[in-house]
């Protein structure tokens, strides 16, 4: 869940990911081109591609991870 104005600053993962916007609206940052997201909508990336997001409204995101990923590292880029 990100609150309206949160953002999660550039990073990248070693393993493929996808985005899914349960609710809410945000601005999904990749190489340097925004995705304007809405609720149902759904973006996945492959493996090191620099993303960031800026929550527009409080938001409910679920991301997945490729099996092979470190929880520490997640956790590490949600505190950055």
């Amino acid at each position: 869940m990100f609150k309206a104005g949160q953002i999660m600053k550039e990073h990248q993962t070693t393993y493929p990911i996808t985005v899914e916007l349960f609710d809410g609206t945000l601005d999904f940052g990749v190489d340097g081109a925004i995705h304007h997201l809405h609720k149902g909508d759904i973006l996945t990336l492959e493996a090191n591609v620099p993303h960031d997001l800026k929550a527009l409204s409080d938001c409910i995101v679920r991301l997945t991870l490729a099996k092979g990923d470190l929880v520490q590292r997640v956790v590490g880029v949600a505190k950055s």
